[in-house]
């Protein structure tokens, strides 16, 4: 690998946003994810190359440290900073059509539910890993999720429960998208969510940690 996508690379793994960011402590000081993407632009590194040599392989990384519990959600926090940070840069070659995304992703917390931390987890770590993720908020409706499948063809599902309480909403919000979505893949997630209760309401997956997820979208929509 080119050195400079190394150290942006290593930038994202350990959450060192740009040359003001205070963590992590050992590299204060340093240029950060911001100045190195935009110095590996300037040399002509296509913004392709940047995204997924770089920015997608050192948010892959911190995405494996978690799952192997190495790594905590503060560490995925400030990661998915870095990650914005030199996103900042990619995204106008999103709008030129230079770099394309590997797909849409509508992601919600389930109605009556309010609690959103593990949800934008979620949504960070797609973003890292070169999604566009429609992000409905919490407290969503069943015609909130269907209004954003009608608006954004083609697109993925991702729901979020921390409460047992909303479960029951959940199965009834996959019940009615399947109904007239039918092809449509919903993921289904949260502390007291399970395989069996996903294979139960018909979703399509369960995955305790956002790494799960990004490694499975990767299998059944290789870019």
């Amino acid at each position: 690998m080119n050195e400079l996508l190394e150290k942006i690379t290593l930038c994202i793994e350990r959450g060192k946003a740009d040359l003001n960011s205070p963590f992590p402590a050992d590299m204060q000081g340093q240029v950060g994810a911001a100045e190195l993407t935009q110095r590996a632009l300037q040399q002509g590194i296509s913004p392709n190359r940047v995204l997924g040599e770089a920015l997608i392989t050192g948010m892959h990384r911190v995405g494996e440290k978690f799952s192997r519990g190495e790594a905590f959600v503060p560490d995925l926090l400030i990661a998915a900073k870095a990650m914005n940070a030199a996103m900042a840069h990619i995204k106008p070659f999103f709008e030129t059509g230079e770099v394309r995304r590997k797909g849409t992703f509508v992601i919600g917390t389930v109605a009556g539910d309010l609690h959103d931390i593990g949800k934008n987890i979620v949504r960070m770590v797609l973003e890292g890993n070169g999604w566009e993720v429609i992000d409905l908020g919490i407290n969503v409706s069943g015609e909130k999720f269907l209004n954003a499948i009608e608006q954004h063809p083609g697109c993925m599902v991702g729901m979020s429960s921390l409460l047992t309480t909303t479960m029951a909403g959940m199965e009834k919000t996959v019940a009615e998208i399947k109904a007239k979505h039918p092809g449509i893949r919903i993921f289904i997630g949260g502390a007291p969510v399970t395989k069996k209760f996903s294979d139960k309401i018909g979703a399509d997956g369960y995955f305790p940690d956002p790494q799960g997820l990004v490694e499975h979208l990767e299998r059944i929509h290789p870019r």
